[in-house]
């Protein structure tokens, strides 16, 4: 979770979809809305807007999950 969105950007459809159902699996408690098709989008939402360089990962999975719909 430490790791930055740039080597997210990298990683193979499934290991960005192995990392959805994780998180989903994790998250799924605080809402249903937050499966793993939200996290899929959400996090490439995330990755494509400016320049996640810096940003890490547990840093846009919260954001993800602060941003989810009621």
């Amino acid at each position: 979770m430490t790791d930055k969105l740039s080597t997210y950007r990298r990683a193979s459809s499934q290991e960005r979809i192995d990392l959805a159902n994780r998180l989903a699996k994790s998250f799924s408690s605080l809402s249903p809305r937050l499966d793993r098709d939200y996290f899929i989008r959400c996090l490439e939402e995330t990755v494509n807007i400016g320049d996640p360089r810096d940003l890490e990962l547990d840093a846009a999975v919260r954001l993800c999950v602060a941003a989810v719909p009621e």
